[in-house]
């Protein structure tokens, strides 16, 4: 196992920089999870955390522990979810509506925040209500050692989210702290070479990422020789993150995603 992640790891840093050759409006980023395969080990979300610097309460990505059926025909299946950054976002429609600029769909696919501007309470809950997929966090401030004697370093460190270097400040009212914040398909790491922080550290060889665009990426390879299933697909949203359930039914997949976003 450990090789065959490897090999996928090293197809997909390939992938990626294939892409970056490209001009950005002939990138089509997604996302593939294989929820088979996926042994909620909670690796994904501790490495986001790690990547993006995330206070007490942020974690642009969760993975439900789902069970499915009745007894003695029961299911538990693992739904790791992030924001699905949709082709037809309505986050986006609902937040610009109150501050333009807010919220910004690349011509790669990614949707982007403009921490600037998508900052207080009143335009991350019309984000946050518009959205059906939980995707957005409140960035209020806080940090995990506030009440010691020092604030450790892994905390205080930059992040570097949108291009851009960000240092949260205990008592300063600056970005990102009281801004709405998501997952972001780790686009720094993107333009740097680097698949997304949570695709290379999982152990279970669960996700994928690349150019939709590219017919010899690893995520075209496996949309088109496997079943895949988009959640709440039927909004019309358009997500960027594609389930391979396997043997699991779509109404097995259904219930559990209510489970998450209902």
């Amino acid at each position: 196992m450990p090789q065959l992640q490897e090999d996928a790891n090293v197809r997909m840093r390939e992938d990626v920089k294939r892409a970056l050759s490209k001009p950005v409006e002939e990138r089509s980023w997604v996302m593939v999870i294989d929820i088979e395969k996926c042994i909620g080990c909670h690796a994904c979300t501790i490495s986001c955390i790690a990547e993006n610097v995330s206070p007490p309460g942020v974690t642009y990505r969760k993975v439900f522990d789902i069970e499915t059926g009745e007894y003695p025909d029961v299911k538990r299946l693992f739904m790791p979810t992030n924001c699905m950054h949709c082709d037809n976002p309505p986050c986006a429609k609902a937040a610009n509506a109150i501050v333009p600029g807010a919220i910004e769909k690349r011509p790669d696919g990614i949707v982007v925040l403009n921490y600037k501007k998508f900052r207080g309470k009143k335009v991350f809950e019309a984000a946050t209500i518009a959205c059906p997929y939980t995707a957005f966090y409140y960035d209020d401030g806080s940090f995990y050692t506030q009440n010691t004697p020092k604030l450790e370093s892994y905390e205080t460190r930059p992040s570097f989210e949108y291009g851009k270097k960000w240092i949260r400040k205990k008592g300063k009212d600056e970005p990102p702290i009281e801004t709405g914040r998501k997952c972001h398909f780790c686009l720094h790491r993107l333009n740097a070479g680097m698949v997304p922080a949570c695709v290379t550290t999982c152990t279970g060889r669960a996700m994928y990422f690349g150019d939709l665009n590219d017919p010899q990426s690893l995520v075209a390879e496996l949309l088109k020789n496997k079943p895949s299933y988009r959640v709440n697909e039927n909004l019309g949203t358009k997500p960027r993150v594609y389930y391979l359930h396997g043997t699991y039914t779509e109404k097995e997949l259904k219930e559990g995603c209510a489970a998450c976003h209902e």
